[in-house]
């Protein structure tokens, strides 16, 4: 089922474009990384994508409804969460607190947080908790967590806002090997445990092949390609613009 369609995306930004006549699509538990070399336009696609710019030209639907134009609060509350390359916690909160403060937000009760509530959502937060293998960090305060914990406590803030797609921008930054595989495998069970829809870009080609079902692949502002890992490997466009790799 398709969850998410791109249909010919275009930004340009003073007259150069960015981006030009993008279309792909997300399947609900599909996990889809979109690649490319510095400039090619990710950046700016997920910025479309989740409302922080407006296209030149194209549409964006979610389920089938156009969610073009809509603003970043407005197309979260339609189901689409982000996470960022630098995480982005409280760190003088709990990890619990942190996803506390998440679903209060979902909720639109942030007033709560402001009066006494620490036991607002705090079941909800802890089982989410469990689900990520965090149950034990529950208590300590995200400044004190490990680089690749504040990764998988990013990952259960987005989560508190029950999205339908999650849209990763380079999850695995700045993580050492092992943590990568580890929170990339968490990514690729969510999706298929939840039936939801991950759009990601990532550097770490293992991490990519790894993972994706799909692979897209931007350079230029253009998509150059789109397959299984298999196909984009084998692809020569993409071996000689991307991987640097002659055919």
């Amino acid at each position: 089922m398709t969850l998410l369609a791109a249909e010919r995306l275009s930004r340009a930004f003073g007259g150069v474009a960015a981006l030009s006549d993008v279309s792909f699509a997300v399947a609900a538990g599909e996990v889809v990384a979109l690649i490319g070399p510095n400039g090619a336009g990710k950046s700016t696609c997920f910025n479309l994508l989740s409302g922080q710019l407006r296209p030149s030209a194209g549409r964006i639907r979610l389920d089938g409804r156009d969610i073009t134009g809509l603003g970043p609060a407005a197309i979260c509350r339609r189901g689409v969460g982000r996470s960022f390359q630098i995480t982005a916690t409280f760190a003088s909160m709990t990890v619990r607190e942190n996803v506390q403060l998440a679903l209060l937000a979902h909720h639109r009760q942030i007033w709560r947080f402001w009066r006494p509530a620490a036991a607002a959502f705090r079941a909800e937060a802890q089982a989410l908790l469990a689900e990520l293998g965090m149950e034990a960090e529950a208590d300590r305060a995200a400044a004190v967590l490990a680089y690749g914990d504040l990764k998988r406590l990013e990952l259960a803030v987005a989560l508190a806002g029950a999205p339908r797609l999650l849209l990763m921008d380079e999850p695995t930054a700045g993580m050492a090997p092992g943590e990568r595989g580890a929170l990339m495998a968490l990514i690729r069970r969510l999706a298929g445990e939840r039936g939801l829809g991950v759009l990601f870009t990532e550097h770490d080609m293992d991490a990519v092949f790894g993972t994706a079902d799909r692979i897209l692949v931007l350079a230029r502002g253009t998509l150059i390609a789109a397959g299984r890992p298999a196909e984009i490997r084998a692809d020569a466009e993409v071996r000689r613009v991307y991987l640097g790799v002659d055919a």
